[in-house]
């Protein structure tokens, strides 16, 4: 008996050593655990960059060029295009790391390429000619992970018309699942495979997978291996039921119409025969190339210009989704700080790109997108020309519709304002400078607005009536998640521009976009920006929801009250002692700050003498640019109505003011 309770005593002494220590014990657990994770993939790290050198020295001795990336140094948006017209062949080589993200040197890449395969600006056809290839690596351990990065990249560049030059691969660490043994002989059979195509397509004996094999059917010509199409047919069958719907047609006319639908939109009845027309036609052009690609490549001419290879930017499709998207009703706050026309007023632009995909676009993000021009240009004349043609058209539907004052249906055929903000960045066009010129000799006023992403081109910039800028947010870390600009040097980009801003002599001004919950809280920051870019005006404005997008998660919650956004004008205020509140305009959810340079005997001059700058710019334009001018050489007295705090809150009495039905309070400014 003693010796079985010294037994029980032995083992309950060390038990309860176990559990009070319990602590300390899953901590070790942990730890190893964690080691060992963080192992796993250092080593899927290191055997990545060392199968990369391995497969360019194979390159190498066949007599190809080859050359390493890291994609921490690789810029998509300048490169990836050019891979399109060039006669490379893409290989990625991208490793699996926590929960399924990328390694940190691939993460922008990533990010990047997801964003351009969402973007309506960009197109399905964005990278059509690339050809590439993708081997992944992971741990089949990680079910739910296993190689997602190199399924993902496989699946956007697909999604963006780059064709396959072979199937996917897939190196697996565990030993026990690898197809091979391992994850070296995985990428040993691979990289047999890849060289066998590369010299094929050497030699011009294969065509490239043209991306629409369905079923595990590839449609190349040529004989394949037994193991790569049985490989294939397996990758084909898991992926096509989730992309096979995105690449019935290529299109390009149809991209707009045909992304929203892949989004589920609701599509018009009235716009159901254009979209079976144009799936009809797009048929009809698939049939044409592949004929053609039975009957040999085309043959060009040598001396083609690099103009006529340039995109149209305008497609049938982007033309019908912005046709789409018009204007409310309401008098102009432009009418109310600077006495602009409304009626008078013609808003375009040369260039519906732009460097930013803000999360606000009222368009929806459905123009283009680029750093640069890489487009057809019309000439500036002829925009002009048709710009004047299509105002005139948009005001004569108005013609016998009642409440249509007869003299301002009269004024309203002659333009005496535009508006170069209708959607992109209108500096980006190449002829701006003669844009504006022409503007100016037709007696039209210009208002010019940019993204403050191109601060050479505003510093060269002509004359203008009144520059903006449009200030979204006031650190580096809102403006990368409100405008999510291209550049990767958008910060430096903007603080540059409010440089060359403060250098003008005309009128210029701050533009702010308040979101809720998103930039509304940065006052100093704000005023920090006002010091460095001097502008002779700020607007801020409550942010305006255009509807539920798949490209931003804005919402109604996101749109100030406008009592809030005079609230933050009055803070911002505060801060900036040579500015003051100016004007406001209830109905637009705006107010003004202007400098203060502009309260002249007490009596705010917000507007413009437009008589007198156009006499200015002439001036100017004589003298070749030795006769300046500035913003105070061309102000008019601001009326009582238009100021801040006045009864009508910005709202002209000699127009018609219609109020909702049922609504006892209008607090919005909406």
């Amino acid at each position: 008996l003693d010796a079985s309770v010294d037994t029980w005593s032995y083992f309950y002494t060390h038990l309860m050593s176990i559990w009070l220590n319990r602590f300390y014990i899953y901590s070790c657990a942990a730890f190893g655990i964690g080691i060992w994770i963080c192992f796993q993939f250092l080593a899927i790290k290191a055997k990545k960059q060392g199968f990369a050198t391995i497969l360019a020295e194979a390159i190498l001795s066949r007599n190809l060029p080859a050359e390493i990336i890291n994609m921490r140094d690789y810029d998509p948006d300048d490169c990836l295009a050019e891979e399109a017209t060039s006669k490379n062949i893409c290989v990625f080589l991208v490793a699996t790391y926590t929960d399924g993200q990328p390694t940190e040197n691939a993460a922008w890449f990533c990010k990047w390429l997801e964003e351009a395969v969402n973007d309506f600006r960009f197109g399905k056809t964005y990278l059509k000619g690339m050809r590439y290839a993708v081997f992944g690596l992971g741990n089949s351990v990680y079910v739910d992970h296993y190689n997602t990065v190199g399924k993902n990249i496989d699946k956007w560049l697909w999604m963006l018309s780059a064709s396959r030059i072979m199937t996917r691969a897939e190196g697996d660490c565990s030993v026990a699942k690898s197809e091979h043994g391992s994850i070296e002989a995985d990428f040993d059979a691979w990289k047999g495979r890849f060289l066998a195509r590369l010299q094929a397509l050497r030699k011009g004996k294969k065509k490239p997978c043209s991306g629409n094999c369905k079923k595990g059917k590839c449609k190349s010509k040529g004989k394949q291996s037994k193991e790569g199409s049985d490989h294939e047919q397996r990758v084909s069958e898991q992926e096509n039921t989730e992309v096979e719907d995105l690449f019935e047609t290529t299109s390009e006319e149809e991209s707009g119409a045909e992304e929203d639908r892949s989004r589920n939109s609701v599509i018009d009845v009235e716009d159901l025969g254009k979209i079976i027309g144009h799936m009809k036609k797009a048929k009809k052009e698939c049939e044409l190339e592949e004929e053609a690609g039975k009957t040999g490549p085309s043959q060009q001419s040598s001396g083609k210009n690099e103009e006529s290879e340039r995109r149209e930017m305008i497609t049938p499709g982007l033309r019908d989704a912005l046709t789409k998207q018009g204007e409310g009703r309401g008098g102009c706050y432009k009418h109310t700080f600077y006495g602009i026309e409304s009626h008078r007023c013609m808003e375009t632009t040369p260039s519906l790109a732009c460097a930013n995909k803000c999360v606000f676009c009222w368009r929806h993000h459905t123009n283009p997108v680029g750093t640069e021009w890489r487009w057809k240009m019309d000439q500036p004349e002829m925009i002009l020309r048709e710009a004047i043609e299509n105002h005139q058209n948009l005001i004569k539907q108005f013609k016998g519709v009642p409440g249509v004052r007869v003299d301002r249906f009269e004024e309203g055929m002659v333009v005496k304002h535009c508006a170069l903000s209708l959607v992109g960045e209108p500096i980006m066009y190449p002829e701006i400078n003669t844009f504006l010129k022409l503007l100016h000799r037709h007696n039209i006023s210009s208002f010019l607005v940019t993204n403050a992403q191109f601060p050479v081109e505003i510093r060269n910039l002509e004359p203008v009536t009144q520059l903006y800028v449009s200030v979204d947010a006031s650190t580096k870390e809102s403006l990368k998640k409100i405008d999510r600009p291209l550049f990767k040097d958008f910060w430096q980009r903007f603080l540059d521009s409010l440089k060359a801003l403060a250098e003008k002599q005309q009128r210029t001004v701050y533009r702010l976009t308040l979101v809720k919950a998103w930039n509304v809280d940065e006052l100093k920051a704000y005023a920090e920006l006002v010091s460095l870019g001097k502008p002779d005006f700020i607007e801020v404005k409550g942010v305006t929801y255009c509807g539920e997008s798949s490209a931003s998660n804005l919402t109604m919650a996101n749109v100030p009250w406008h009592e809030e956004v005079v609230h933050f004008v009055r803070e911002l205020a505060d801060l900036i002692p040579d500015y003051d509140i100016a004007c406001e305009h209830e109905h637009s959810n705006c107010l003004l700050i202007a400098h203060k340079k502009f309260k002249i005997d007490g009596e705010w001059c917000t507007w413009i003498d437009y008589d007198r700058f156009q006499e200015l710019v002439q001036e100017y334009e004589n003298s070749r640019g030795s006769k300046t001018f500035a913003a105070a050489d061309y102000v008019a007295k601001t009326p009582h109505w238009a100021v801040f705090g006045s009864r009508e809150r910005g709202f002209d009495p000699l127009d018609t003011r219609f109020q909702r039905k049922n609504k006892t309070k209008d607090i919005s400014g909406c």
